[in-house]
């Protein structure tokens, strides 16, 4: 397991963060090699056509490597939103099939599949699991073959209930539907093999357990849909853009992989290479030494939560890295901001708590969150 990594942030000493499931902080690498890259274009006679390739595909391959995939599977998104939209427009959903998803998940990955249903003349079919402890069992059995994609996260956004993906994957092999996920609540902090999961498209956005810079994120596609139709007609996803005395010679053959799914303007010499510095940081810790780490570390915390008599979910029904605790129905209402001024950053979704350390934190704030919080309830 690793020690504190706080060092590594620009976080005050005085400060208990726990938000990480919100938005966390940047790396101090991070925030140089944003630095870095913005003053590139201060000069912009420096910047070469290299440079518009180069970090982009740096980012493409290491991200790969923390979800074993191959780089050419990888695209660069600015949002969770336009990678689901991305898969939406290249899945078809049959006259009165259906699209499963799960109450309570985030929109991104749920407006788009509605509007598909609407176009389609499909249905959306929102499952809930309020009643039930084995979620990865409930969404299993709730897969039929009137199912013909089925839109997931990993772990729920809210409480952070976590989701068999390889058990979800080998029911949608019998019926023949796609796999669509949200990974932005999960990689980065938890390990996650894609060639076991094998989704059909999957996204994840930078600015939560990636520790990156917000409007930046990846898109995996599945070599199937390599030949499919991405939102834009961009300039430099097409074949030998490299040549750009040849650009006003256009082609409809885009380069191989799938590069042809990537945003436009891409290459942003600001925000890419802070998502290197990040992926790079990630991977000297090892995504398996973060996951157990946090998952030490919640475990912990919960036992102090029950002791104050919170509910809090059991290890195995919720993710390594998030702990959510149920609050009393008497709690007072101005809970979060009693908090925050005690310099306690956290989040409430419904009538839970969402509390999601980092390796910034330790357990001496750890204890004296769970003290201001057992005094302010």
């Amino acid at each position: 397991m690793l020690l504190s990594q706080r060092s590594l942030f620009s976080i005050p000493s005085d400060i208990v963060y726990l938000n990480t499931a919100y938005m966390s902080p940047l790396l101090k690498s991070v925030m140089i090699a944003i630095n870095q890259g913005t003053q590139a274009k201060e000069n912009p006679w420096k910047i070469k056509i290299p440079d518009f390739y180069e970090d982009v595909n740096k980012a493409r391959f290491l991200f790969s490597k923390i979800v074993n995939a191959k780089s050419d599977t990888i695209a660069i998104i600015p949002s969770a939103s336009y990678g689901i939209e991305t898969a939406a427009k290249n899945l078809k959903l049959s006259s009165q099939k259906e699209i499963l998803i799960l109450e309570d998940q985030f929109p991104s990955n749920v407006y788009p599949w509605i509007r598909l249903a609407e176009e389609q003349n499909g249905n959306i079919r929102m499952i809930s699991n309020k009643e039930q402890n084995d979620l990865t069992s409930f969404i299993v059995n709730s897969i039929d073959e009137k199912c013909q994609i089925v839109a997931l996260p990993n772990v729920l956004w809210t409480t952070g209930e976590l989701i068999d993906l390889v058990k979800v994957r080998q029911k949608c092999n019998i019926v023949n539907a796609a796999l669509v996920l949200d990974l932005t609540q999960s990689v980065g902090a938890m390990s996650i093999d894609f060639r076991e999961v094998k989704p059909d498209f999957a996204v994840v956005a930078n600015y939560k357990w990636m520790l990156g810079p917000y409007t930046t994120g990846f898109l995996y596609v599945d070599p199937k849909y390599h030949e499919g139709r991405p939102l834009e007609e961009g300039w430099i996803s097409r074949k030998n853009s490299q040549n750009f005395i040849n650009l006003v010679n256009y082609t409809n053959k885009y380069q191989t992989g799938a590069v042809r799914f990537d945003m436009g303007e891409r290459s942003n010499f600001s925000l890419i290479p802070g998502v290197v510095a990040a992926l790079e940081q990630l991977l000297n810790w090892s995504i398996s030494e973060i996951e157990a780490t946090l998952q030490n570390q919640n475990a912990t915390l919960a036992n102090k939560l029950k002791n104050i008599g919170l509910s809090v979910l059991n290890e195995q029904q919720r993710g390594p890295h998030f702990v959510s605790a149920e609050l009393p129905s008497d709690s007072n209402p101005d809970l979060l901001s009693i908090l925050e001024s005690k310099n306690i950053y956290l989040s409430k979704r419904a009538n839970s708590l969402r509390i999601t350390p980092h390796l910034w934190s330790n357990n001496e704030e750890l204890d004296y969150f769970v003290f201001e919080l057992s005094k302010a309830l």
